[in-house]
């Protein structure tokens, strides 16, 4: 069970470096862009062009910095401890999903099965967190249980 925490882990951080990956493109198209308008304009429209790529990469530095964010929380979770409650690096089988409990990451895929990767900060997380097995909730018209915690 540990391999598959660590699969799911594997994931995450993919999921993390594409998308800094992707942010750290835009930005560089949006510098480049900037750059060959500054050789081709001139006047008000020289100046509207290089703003809006001055927002765009500013929207994408602020995409950067966040996704720095998730790096950081993935490098200081402990996926391989096992705990009888759910905690940050826990997966916790209910009988309505798959979750483990890292980032938010969407749906994870592993031998076939769907795994959700969830911040502990999401609403399921915060249900989840700290419980243990048989432990129920309701959710978004949603019912929950806790069959297993690894």
């Amino acid at each position: 069970m540990i391999e598959l925490k660590k699969e799911l882990y594997k994931q995450c951080l993919n999921y993390v470096q594409k998308r800094m990956e992707a942010a750290q493109l835009a930005i560089e198209e949006a510098q480049k862009a900037s750059n060959d308008d500054t050789k081709s304009s001139a006047g008000d429209k020289y100046e509207t062009g290089r703003a809006m790529m001055q927002q765009e990469t500013d929207r994408n530095v602020i995409q950067l910095n966040e996704t720095n964010k998730l790096k950081v929380a993935l490098n200081q979770l402990n996926y391989l401890v096992v705990s009888d409650t759910a905690e940050t690096g826990s997966l916790v089988i209910t009988n309505n999903g798959n979750f483990f409990i890292a980032i938010s990451a969407g749906v994870l895929m592993v031998n076939s099965e769907t795994y959700f990767a969830i911040s502990p900060a999401s609403p399921v997380g915060l249900r989840l967190k700290g419980q243990k097995i048989g432990y129920d909730f309701d959710l978004n018209n949603k019912h929950y249980q806790i069959k297993k915690i690894i």
